[in-house]
């Protein structure tokens, strides 16, 4: 079986472990203080107009960053909250005895995270616009102004990662990164999840979010050229109501570029993106393969389990 007509698997570094997700399940796996392995498991219920939604092209990418910022927002409280916890800890015990009013927060959390990245959109969207306007003087033209407003969003988005990669916490959850990768494409290359196997892997990887944020970029350059840019009130007002236009046709580059990643020629189109991944990951250390590996089968464990409890009883006696 090629990798093609594998289940697609989406992954996301959090504090100290890596989370993996499928059509349905979630699972987070976390390396704890104590130097073992702790799960989060959560299960994707989605309304069915969400899912109807999902199936709409330009559509489907606003819906789908919305849901996994939504449940990536979740894996990520879980994680900062117990990696750095002693299991026997009594503070721990007493939060054990709290996890029921925690699950209520975590909703709260996820819209948290969502509007976080609304907000952090938006800022990267103006910023530039009033950063380039300040430029109209010696460059007036739509072009010009366009082109400026481009590189100037370029340099603050790597400005921005470059500072926080620098951080000691920030580095090992982009080494988690490269770890997730890793193991997505030992996975679509058919070869055993073994530690070996994965560290022989690449870190970079075509459907990656980091990809997609660079597409956002380059797609939003192309769009606004579709729209003047004087008066800046209505290049503002312009910027705004765009943002979904922008992020739902990204999303669909970054599916392109996925599909065209083992075709000649075409297969560059998501070079870009990669590029920018040389920053957002980072080479993992055995230990974190293993975390990534362990979250990897701990998710085709729960969906196994779950096939099987939804199979009929009398299923035996049908094959």
């Amino acid at each position: 079986m090629s990798g093609q007509t594998k289940g697609i698997y989406g992954g996301q570094a959090v504090v100290e472990g890596v989370m993996f997700g499928g059509r349905r399940e979630t699972v987070t796996a976390i390396r704890r203080k104590d130097g073992t392995i702790e799960y989060f498991y959560l299960t994707k219920n989605p309304p069915a107009w969400v899912q109807t939604l999902k199936r709409i092209p330009f559509i489907r990418g606003i819906v789908a960053l919305i849901e996994s910022s939504a449940i990536g927002s979740k894996h990520l409280t879980f994680a900062t909250d117990r990696y750095d916890e002693d299991p026997l800890d009594e503070a721990e015990t007493q939060k054990i005895e709290k996890k029921e009013s925690k699950l209520a927060m975590w909703l709260g959390v996820a819209v948290v995270g969502v509007l976080s990245f609304i907000f952090a959109k938006f800022v990267m969207t103006l910023i530039p616009v009033f950063i380039a306007n300040l430029f109209r003087p010696i460059v007036s033209g739509d072009m010009g102004q366009i082109m400026l407003e481009t590189l100037f969003k370029l340099i603050l988005l790597l400005s921005y990662i470059f500072a926080v990669s620098q951080t000691p916490i920030i580095k090992r959850v982009f080494q988690y990164h490269g770890a997730e990768h890793k193991v997505i494409n030992c996975y679509e290359a058919n070869l055993d999840l073994t530690v070996e196997n994965v560290q022989r892997q690449s870190r970079l990887h075509y459907r990656c979010g980091s990809s997609f944020i660079l597409f956002t970029v380059i797609v939003g350059m192309f769009i606004y050229m579709l729209v003047p840019t004087d008066p800046l009130w209505a290049r503002v007002v312009n910027r705004i109501l765009l943002i979904p236009v922008v992020l739902g046709v990204a999303f669909e580059v970054l599916q392109l570029t996925n599909k065209c990643r083992n075709i000649p020629i075409l297969k560059y189109l998501g070079v870009p993106g990669l590029w920018l991944q040389l920053l957002t990951t980072k080479e993992p250390s055995d230990d974190q393969a293993e975390v990534a590996i362990a979250s990897f089968n701990e998710l085709h464990r729960v969906e196994r389990t779950k096939q099987e409890e939804s199979l009929p009883e009398n299923l035996e006696l049908l094959e």
